[in-house]
């Protein structure tokens, strides 16, 4: 179909960027919808690892890529993510399109994020420090600064000079940091400009041209579900909105004109940072998860929590986002248990049971999952699903009440099964 929103369907990590880079192959167009560099995709090409963090991993198949209003863009970052891949002998150049209406995320954005952070203690939320909070902050209260002011020296320095007297501030007197000195900002963000300045476009009149001219175009989500500023569990969640109806405010186009949702979600789950997390594995399980799946992240490296696969937080994925269809990766990490528990329920705290997501916290915080046993398979998986792993697909499929049409077996692009 012409548009399709590739969206997490469980708290991020869920290997949309080898599904994207898969659905990539035949599309015209991948655009990438929020976020920015705290979530990043891993895509394992042949010999060939990339890890990618701000741009859409179409790239790596020569795809026209752009980058979303709804993202903030870290130019260090960018610049860096361009360069390894002209090293590595891709194109970029007339291939990578940045919305000038992204906003930029600065300095002292990352340095505030760390600082926050370290002052709520226990109480801190989980971030990855790179800023991305704080720059969205400044977009909601109007005062960010926007890739295309890049292209104004004047009104950059404008700009700059105002933020860093009032960010200084609280720099100095909340958080006791050193201040940044304006000539030393300034001459930073022009030296970015001048190598970003021939990447910003209109994007969202690159994905209506596209769309007009019957162009297949793939939205890329970062994070997932649970995640979403608004319908994630809050505050333990992004400062973005990685649901699919993202992809439609990030790049200005109308709901309709999306025809597909693929949700990705693992076999499992997982999440990073604090939080509530019903379905978590306790004991040996969780180490034998963690490591069989390789379970650390992308950008930060950080060991990410594990549990058995949670149908009731899917069940909401499917809803919130409209997911048409499912891609259920990393089947293969479940070979090697006998028995697969599998959360169908909550058990909150007056006793009752639920199949819907809570909609208030405190039972969230502090429900138990109920869980059903399923019939492990024991062995490695190739060109098929064994039978067990068949029925646990179905089981999936039955409570959903939506298709599973692929299942990863395996880290490269080709260990997808189309069902």
């Amino acid at each position: 179909m012409p548009a399709t929103v590739i969206v997490g369907a469980q708290w991020g990590d869920e290997g949309k960027g080898k599904i994207v880079d898969l659905l990539a192959q035949e599309s015209e167009l991948v655009c990438r919808y929020q976020g920015g560099p705290n979530a990043g995709h891993t895509v394992v090409v042949g010999d060939e690892t990339y890890k990618i963090r701000q741009i859409p991993t179409g790239v790596i198949a020569g795809k026209r890529c752009a980058i979303g209003a709804g993202c903030v863009v870290d130019p260090a970052v960018l610049i860096s993510e361009l360069d390894e891949l002209e090293s590595r002998g891709h194109e970029t150049t007339d291939l990578v399109f940045v919305s000038g209406n992204a906003h930029l995320v600065m300095p002292w954005h990352i340095a505030l994020d760390g600082a926050r952070e370290r002052r709520l203690g226990r109480l801190q939320i989980g971030t990855t420090r790179r800023g991305i909070g704080p720059a969205y902050a400044d977009k909601a209260t109007r005062i960010g600064i926007r890739v295309q002011d890049l292209l104004d020296p004047k009104i950059l320095r404008q700009k700059l000079e105002l933020a860093v007297e009032e960010k200084n501030v609280w720099l100095q007197r909340v958080y006791d940091l050193e201040p940044f000195e304006v000539e030393d900002v300034v001459s930073t963000q022009l030296g970015f400009a001048e190598r970003l300045g021939p990447y910003v476009a209109d994007t969202s009149l690159l994905v209506d041209r596209a769309l007009r001219e019957g162009e297949r175009v793939l939205f890329e989500g970062a994070q997932g579900t649970l995640l979403d500023l608004d319908h994630g569990t809050y505050p333990f969640v992004t400062s973005s909105s990685p649901i699919a109806a993202g992809a439609a405010v990030s790049f200005g186009i109308g709901p309709k004109r999306i025809d597909e949702v693929l949700g990705v979600a693992k076999a499992y789950v997982t999440r990073v940072g604090e939080g509530p997390f019903p379905s978590e594995i306790v004991g040996p399980d969780h180490e034998r998860v963690q490591t069989l799946g390789h379970e650390f992240g992308t950008v930060t490296g950080r060991e990410r929590r594990c549990g058995w696969l949670d149908l009731v937080a899917l069940r909401f994925a499917v809803r919130v986002n409209g997911i048409t269809s499912l891609a259920l990766t990393k089947i293969d990490v479940l070979s090697e248990f006998s028995e697969l528990p599998v959360c169908v329920r909550y058990r909150l705290p007056d006793g009752s049971e639920t199949e819907d997501f809570p909609a208030h916290q405190s039972d969230f915080h502090h429900c138990r999952p109920v869980f059903e046993a399923l019939r492990g398979w024991g062995e490695h998986i190739d060109d098929e699903l064994p039978e067990a792993a068949r029925s646990y697909v179905s089981f999936v499929e039955d409570a959903l009440g939506v298709p599973v049409t692929l299942v990863g077996t395996g880290a490269a692009r080709e260990h997808v099964l189309t069902l």
